[in-house]
């Protein structure tokens, strides 16, 4: 059974590329371009807005020529066909009546509000007119259009923050706490013989209680009663857990009866979700951190009707009180040298924000929760939205997926996805495995009475000429090596793997860089690359002409690096280009191998 086994209009089509093919028809090709630049999708027409595809691709696993929509397969289908669609017209008409609510509960001057509801009915005329509006970014407009023109800036901040009070009276409730806490026969049908394993079944026990909790919304819609019954509770602590992922979390946390008493500690990116819930959802965090797992707290940039959001996390007295002792993360650009330093931290529980306003468009996420999701060992996401966004479409993810939900009959299910099989994933240890293998060789090259030389030069400077680019450094490595004797010298070309990115190399290179093993660091120069191409008989490209290390990122950022290591080991010499001529470069766009502002080129 799928998630979309009971909700026939949600039905996914077996070949979502029968719609539409790239290069069958230019009216079709028109459409799709107009689609995603409509939607305000297209990187090309919004760089400030829309995720490049190579920070999509640390999320999305896409072949070459493919291109991620952040809607289900079925959505995609009803505006490819540019058919009138029953299915796409109901998704507006929802949008439609979800912010004409917002207007009709918040506003109480009459002629303000029919003005509102005005104003908002032409501008969905308007941008429904041509069925090529995804529903979730319509909203997301009329929404906007709201909160300017009002200048309310969360017109359910209130509500949310009542939700949070009567979630966590419930939650901290004596009678809710008890009933947590009892044992009953079934707990123990397979009783644990050692006290890891006790320790396993008590955190066992306790994660599918906290996740029936989550999912029981009277705790954050009705008013507390203080004296509900242990049989209450019970009966929400009995529900079901259904889903092809219910077990598959737990084996992913190390809760089965039959996993090795130490399970490796986990990262986890928790996309949370409504307000009320989230308090319960910072429970199951504390839980899983006890067990020594992470805990990356994703909220709304801002205000989502009742969604919980990273202005509530700093401003809501109850969720400022619960997250203390929580690393907030601020900045949405960070480098992975600066996320690394933050996954190595202290702090157990981490909250962030997926940078959008919208319940799942990972086109429109900023850098470091790119970063994050990249990182992380699965994402797990909350409700019935966000599961339509990860399973209700055929593309894959870098990461596992796991998705917690209520279904409409009030039980619980836990789907699973899996990665795909084909994504590369590099983490922060696996690179510090790799960098530590080169040190060693370094040190043995020591040893050895060999001169340790480090070669900087371009890889992936010049969009498009990577195999080039290695080819040139293996040429000039290969020709000194046969000049020099005694001599172990370093090429970074051949330590690239398929799958890395600018990123991963800077971070495995700064390790080896730093370690004081080097004794000559040996910056690229014109002539190097003039000499590379007449030992391959041919004649300089124009694009190589004139360039040396200065135009690299990498060695923009090495230099600097090199400059600072020699204050460390004044016996190092630096070779090639005056350091001074390093200043064209700055930062990589994310997921390339060049500077950012050659996008623009």
């Amino acid at each position: 059974m799928t998630p979309n086994d009971s909700d026939t209009d949600k039905t996914v089509p077996s070949d979502p590329q029968q719609v539409y093919r790239p290069g069958e028809s230019p009216e079709m090709d028109a459409w799709f371009t107009a689609f995603f630049i409509e939607n305000h999708l297209d990187y090309y027409t919004y760089p400030d807005h829309a995720s490049s595809p190579e920070q999509i691709q640390f999320m999305v696993h896409m072949d070459p020529e493919e291109r991620y929509y952040p809607c289900s397969d079925r959505m995609f289908e009803a505006i490819m066909t540019r058919q009138q669609s029953a299915f796409l017209q109901k998704k507006y008409n929802e949008a439609l009546q979800r912010i004409l609510q917002v207007i009709d509960q918040k506003i109480e001057d009459p002629w303000e509000k029919a003005y509102l509801e005005s104003l908002i009915i032409t501008k969905y005329q308007h941008e429904t007119r041509d069925e090529i509006m995804i529903p979730s970014r319509l909203e997301k407009r009329l929404l906007r259009i709201f909160l300017k023109r009002t200048q309310i800036e969360d017109p359910y901040r209130m509500e949310k923050a009542e939700r949070n009070r009567r979630a966590r009276l419930y939650r901290d409730s004596d009678a809710f706490r008890n009933a947590l806490d009892r044992v009953v026969d079934e707990d123990l049908a397979c009783p644990p013989q050692t006290l890891s394993q006790m320790r396993r079944t008590a955190s066992r026990v306790e994660l599918r209680r906290l996740l029936l909790a989550a999912s029981h919304s009277a705790f954050w819609l009705e008013d507390p009663i203080d004296d509900k019954k242990p049989e209450f509770h019970d009966s929400v602590f009995q529900a079901s857990i259904r889903g092809n992922g219910a077990e598959l979390l737990l084996q992913f946390l190390g809760l089965e009866e039959d996993q090795p008493e130490d399970p490796e500690p986990k990262r986890i990116l928790w996309l949370v979700n409504e307000s009320g819930e989230v308090l319960f959802d910072l429970a199951i965090a504390r839980t899983l951190a006890r067990s020594g797992h992470r805990i990356i707290l994703a909220f709304k940039k801002g205000p989502l009707f009742t969604q919980c959001d990273f202005i509530d996390v700093q401003e809501d007295p109850i969720l400022v009180e619960e997250l203390e002792g929580a690393l907030l993360v601020t900045d949405p650009n960070l480098s992975k040298n600066e996320l690394v330093k933050i996954l190595k931290s202290d702090f157990d529980i981490i909250a962030l924000s997926d940078g959008t306003m919208e319940k799942l468009n990972l086109s429109m996420v900023p850098t470091t929760f790119a970063r994050v999701f990249r990182e992380v060992d699965a994402v797990v996401s909350r409700g019935l939205d966000q599961r339509r966004r990860f399973f209700d479409t055929h593309f894959q993810f870098t990461q596992e997926i796991f998705n917690i939900s209520t279904e409409e009959d009030g039980s619980v299910a836990v789907w699973h996805k899996p990665r795909h099989p084909s994504s590369v994933k590099f983490s922060h240890s696996d690179l510090e495995r790799k960098a530590q293998a080169i040190i060693d060789r370094m040190k043995q090259a020591r040893k050895e009475g060999m001169t340790v030389v480090f070669y900087s030069g371009i890889i992936g400077s010049i969009p498009g000429r990577i195999d080039m680019a290695k080819k040139i450094m293996s040429v000039t490595v290969d020709h000194l090596r046969e000049q020099y004797t005694r001599t172990f010298i370093i090429n970074p070309s051949e330590y690239f793997e398929a799958g890395m990115d600018a990123d991963d190399l800077m971070y495995m290179w700064e390790i080896v860089q730093r370690s004081g093993y080097i004794d000559i660091w040996r910056f690229q120069t014109y002539e190097d690359i003039v000499e590379a191409f007449q030992l391959m008989d041919r004649k300089v490209p124009p694009e190589w002409v004139g360039k040396d290390a200065t135009y690299s990122t990498g060695c923009t950022k090495e230099m600097k690096i090199a400059l600072y290591v020699q204050e460390q080991y004044p016996e190092m010499q630096i070779i090639g280009p005056s350091h001074e001529k390093f200043v064209r470069r700055g930062e990589y766009g994310i997921g390339k191998m060049y500077d950012e502002r050659l996008k623009a080129m």
